[in-house]
């Protein structure tokens, strides 16, 4: 599928370029409040809690699934050919408070669709992994890490 058909984020807007910056090299990164210390995901200008100013940090490399949802049709025309597919809401370690979502894979290589036969459960640990869709956009995705993994 070619991902010209997606909708596709936008990596050049000031207040998210470092975390698609990032992704394109293989890292994830949350913001930081310099006045409070919380972090915030997804990207913000000021700090919401006490408006402070945010630097980049890494989050985890690993993290465990907090919700999941298998996605299935009818959806826009150009998913609907990868469906049912995975998404998680995941809890990256070293990053309190913080959630992402993403796509569940089996390998980095794996197509989307492959995830929907591998039983998951809400707190199971995943690493984190990334799927190239085109030159500027990267996305951050999960693999299960399985018990023999732990």
């Amino acid at each position: 599928m070619a991902a010209e058909a997606w909708i596709l984020p936008v990596t050049d807007n000031p207040v998210d370029a470092a975390f698609w910056a990032a992704t394109r090299q293989g890292r994830l990164l949350v913001q930081h409040c310099e006045a409070c210390a919380s972090h915030h995901f997804p990207p913000r200008v000021f700090c919401p809690g006490c408006h402070g100013p945010l630097a980049w940090v890494p989050a985890g490399e690993s993290g465990r699934i907090w919700s999941f949802v298998t996605v299935h049709p009818p959806l826009l025309p150009a998913y609907q050919a990868l469906a049912p597919y995975r998404v998680v809401v995941v809890e990256p370690e070293g990053v309190p408070g913080i959630r992402m979502i993403g796509n569940l894979l089996t390998t980095p290589d794996a197509d989307i669709g492959a995830s929907r036969d591998t039983a998951i459960a809400i707190g199971d640990r995943v690493r984190l992994c990334f799927r190239q869709l085109t030159e500027d956009v990267t996305l951050p995705c999960w693999i299960r890490i399985s018990s023999k993994e732990n």
